[in-house]
């Protein structure tokens, strides 16, 4: 196996392509099979742009949550097997329920969904788990964030949304440090409203709404080299509050110019929560 460097050596910015959406007029969308399925089949035009990814790491301290969308936080978890499903919801839902609540000072918090990725095809199909997605996106829209909780909570929703809340999620390796395909991510600050294109997300028993991205020169994009099963990435996909902070947050995984030769497989898991306040 070739030696992978350390996060402290990696280059401070790296030259990258990732895939924006080519807004032709027509609602692109993305149909995803069932509990237990791999497929996954996108419809709109990818727009493929070289972006300059810069270094996390020497920044971490700086990045905050409600400014940025994001926050880079080094947190273990009792998790001993994350391709057991049973102890994913013993013990790592109560670790991000405590997680969120101290990184967005929210009241509750509920996690309602998870995905295992990878980028091991024969792996995939034999664990029946999702690949990276190498799209920029955001996770959910001015529609679909409340109407999550509207099919999460029925019987609290008109309550609840009549308050703050927010749609938080948690990225993180799952057991090697991460070689290839890592996750980028967007400064919220440089990303306008415009930027976004509503795309369908098309499931076997309901359609939900997520953002597309179109390509803007003004976005500042970040990664986190090597990211390891200790660290993680807390960032904000929808956020009822219109008073300025960060609502949004556009990410895609990418294909890492400076990956080894035999690049290890990246393995993660992403867990969303509903964060109410």
């Amino acid at each position: 196996m070739a030696q992978i460097a350390e996060p402290e050596t990696a280059p401070a910015t790296i030259e990258a392509s990732v895939n924006y959406l080519l807004d032709t007029g027509e609602t692109p969308f993305t149909y995803s099979g069932g509990t237990g399925s791999t497929v996954v089949i996108n419809q709109g035009t990818p727009d493929p742009h070289a972006v300059t990814m810069h270094d996390g790491r020497p920044e971490c301290d700086r990045f905050e949550l409600e400014r940025d969308g994001f926050h880079f936080v080094r947190h273990d978890t009792k998790v001993v097997d994350f391709f057991n499903e049973a102890e994913i919801r013993s013990v790592y839902f109560a670790e991000m329920e405590t997680l969120i609540k101290e990184e967005i000072g929210a009241k509750r918090v509920v996690v309602f969904d998870y995905t295992l990725r990878t980028s091991d095809d024969a792996d995939r199909e034999s664990r029946k788990i999702r690949e990276a997605v190498q799209r920029v996106h955001n996770d959910y829209t001015e529609w679909s964030g409340p109407q999550r909780v509207r099919e999460i909570l029925p019987d609290e929703a008109d309550d609840l949304l009549k308050r703050r809340f927010a749609i938080v999620q948690v990225w993180r390796p799952i057991r090697f440090p991460v070689e290839s395909f890592p996750l980028a991510i967007c400064e919220a600050s440089s990303v306008q409203f415009s930027d976004f294109v509503i795309s369908e997300r098309r499931y076997p028993n309901r359609v939900g709404q997520t953002y597309s991205v179109k390509y803007n020169p003004d976005h500042k994009w970040y990664w986190f080299p090597r990211m390891r099963r200790d660290e993680a990435l807390v960032f904000k996909v929808y956020d009822s509050m219109k008073d300025g902070r960060a609502r949004w947050t556009a990410h895609s995984a990418f294909t890492d110019p400076t990956a080894p030769p035999n690049a290890r497989p990246r393995e993660s898991i992403e867990i969303r929560t509903l964060a109410f306040f």
